[in-house]
């Protein structure tokens, strides 16, 4: 997969990525990574790349004509068909389910904003599909852009040392993950709960889909909403909640030892 970064600081993209499993995916050719930078297709000594929004107020807006310069150079260095996408607040908010189609497209382009934005005019012009990572602002798509890369790249096959590791991940299913251990079973924080170390892979399971129905209950009930849950999940849910309430309801002070569930 190729993915081109239009920003005024391409730079901050690539460190943002060379490490961990994207820099491992850029190493293995799973993902190629090119930075260009608008500046270099600007007009003047000074290569100005923004100018005031028309109609006052403050802040500063990135002019038509370099991204449009920069746009088709970028569309020129390949011939794969491209999706370019300009990270923005009053995109659409990114999920695992667009994820996973923009991670199996051959060719994304990233388009930053700074200051104000992007003219109006360039984006209904050149961008296909604008973007948000959350409901706030930020001083540049920059690190907008790092997360799309990052959650596209691990994606990509053989990206990760375990490719079943996609698979388990929070929202690939519409739930959040469940809970994880390693070592040690004791600890003065805790117990690992028995079933995990019960070698009974499908009892394992059963608990781990419960752990995730009953967390994704607590931290996030706007996933469930309108979801229809088969008849097994429902029970699951049903009977982690009721042995949350009874866990909740013990008396502290007669607890013996950390809680093993």
């Amino acid at each position: 997969m190729r993915i081109d970064v239009v920003s005024l600081f391409p730079e901050e993209v690539d460190r943002c990525t060379a490490f961990g499993v994207t820099g491992r995916a850029r190493e293995r050719g799973l993902l190629q990574l090119h930075g260009w930078n608008p500046r270099d297709y600007a007009d003047g000594n000074y290569r100005k790349t923004d100018d005031r929004t028309f109609g006052g107020g403050p802040g500063m807006v990135m002019l038509v004509e370099p991204l449009r310069r920069c746009l088709a150079a970028v569309r020129e260095a390949d011939p794969a068909p491209v999706h370019v996408v300009y990270l923005s607040p009053q995109g659409r908010r990114l999920d695992q389910k667009r994820v996973r189609e923009l991670a199996a497209m051959p060719r994304l382009v990233l388009l930053c904003g700074r200051y104000e934005g992007v003219d109006e005019r360039l984006v209904q012009a050149e961008v296909d599909e604008e973007l948000s990572i959350g409901d706030y602002v930020l001083s540049g798509g920059e690190l907008a852009a790092a997360i799309v890369v990052d959650t596209v790249a691990r994606l990509q096959d053989g990206a990760l040392n375990d490719a079943g590791s996609a698979e388990q991940d929070s929202f690939e299913d519409g739930l959040l993950d469940c809970p994880h251990y390693s070592h040690p079973v004791e600890h003065a924080y805790g117990v690992v709960p028995a079933v995990l170390r019960s070698g009974n892979h499908a009892a394992i399971a059963r608990w781990r889909r419960q752990q995730a129905l009953v967390r994704t209950w607590q931290r996030r009930p706007d996933l469930l909403e309108g979801r229809e849950l088969s008849k097994a999940d429902r029970k699951l849910l049903q009977e982690g909640l009721a042995a949350l309430e009874r866990e909740q309801s013990t008396d502290p002070a007669e607890d013996t030892g950390p809680q093993a569930g």
